[in-house]
């Protein structure tokens, strides 16, 4: 059962999360820890995040230094299919147009068919590090969208070529992201939520929202989402707190507000045990007001915070 179908289905608020492949040469053994916290929830799915290609400059002699291009967290894909065979849940792996050209995403199409592994996340993708603006690669997409027409042409049997190819699989199914606050280079509101219901048109099933801490912001996109003709499940997405940093950080980098009250305690934090606490304590109220609501899932930025997601699922799975 891929997740749009689970989601089409009638059960209570599910729960899911995110991890990150390891860094390049650290083991899988601590994805392993994570999982294994958090399996006693019964996940509906975990999703596996993807990170770009980027340019490293490298000194091999006094001044003199070589360009080269590094992915300092690859294995999406075989860390997605670890986790569906050494545990047998549903993974989906994040797939992006950053870094990425059509051919390597139609190559990593080919991979996860082989695997069994069709559920994704389509995704942009972050800007290189040090850009202004989103640039594409030479012979990649510029947008979320046109990843989600490249997948379901390849649905469709066509490859990049114009040729056909015979069924590898099952098709592929996926989901997208959604901005309550709004993606940080949309005009406005309304502009933002007709590219998310264009992404919909496109064949995404499902919605997954970036991070938010006032849940009234999820309630009022949900709200204009549906007006605008969007019916999919829109998954709402809640990160916990962790450190000090984050009071400028998460602001700055997603574009996003804390409410007055939770800026009010963050302020009042002297340590990142503190912030963890007060993260801890803040997602929980916004996890069970949304389970009261009856959102069909709760996906969560675990990142780093097992332990936090963990605490959160106790009081309230």
């Amino acid at each position: 059962m891929s997740v749009a179908q689970f989601l089409a289905t009638k059960h209570p608020t599910a729960f899911s999360f995110e991890v990150l492949p390891p860094v390049r040469g650290k083991s899988i053994e601590q994805v392993f820890k994570t999982i294994e916290r958090l399996l006693p929830f019964n996940p509906a799915y975990v999703n596996i995040t993807t990170h770009r290609t980027e340019v490293v400059y490298r000194e091999v002699s006094a001044g003199v230094f070589q360009r080269t291009t590094e992915r300092t967290r690859p294995g999406t894909v075989a860390i997605a299919a670890a986790l569906k065979g050494r545990y047998g849940i549903t993974t989906v792996p994040h797939m992006i147009c950053s870094g990425y050209s059509r051919s390597e995403l139609e190559n990593e199409l080919i991979d996860l068919s082989y695997l069994g592994i069709t559920d994704l996340l389509v995704l942009r993708g972050d800007r290189a590090k040090g850009e202004n603006r989103f640039t594409p690669e030479n012979d990649g997409h510029a947008h979320a969208i046109d990843l989600c027409h490249q997948v379901e042409r390849f649905n469709e049997g066509l490859m990049l070529d114009g040729s056909e190819h015979e069924a590898l699989g099952d098709k592929f199914s996926f989901g997208v992201a959604g901005y309550p606050e709004k993606h940080e280079e949309a005009m406005n509101i309304e502009t933002d939520i007709e590219h998310l219901k264009a992404k919909v048109l496109a064949g995404a099933k499902y919605v997954v929202t970036q991070m938010f801490f006032d849940n009234k912001r999820y309630f009022d996109f949900v709200e204009r989402c549906r007006k605008a003709g969007i019916t999919v499940p829109i998954i709402p997405g809640i990160k916990p707190l962790t450190t000090l940093s984050q009071q400028t950080l998460l602001p700055k980098t997603f574009h996003i507000d804390f409410p007055m009250e939770l800026s009010t305690e963050f302020s009042r934090c002297h340590s990142n045990d503190d912030v963890k606490a007060l993260g801890v304590e803040w997602a929980i109220a916004q996890a069970r007001e949304l389970k009261q609501a009856g959102v069909p899932s709760i996906h969560f930025y675990s990142m780093n915070a097992a332990a936090g997601v963990e605490a959160i699922a106790k009081a309230v799975y």
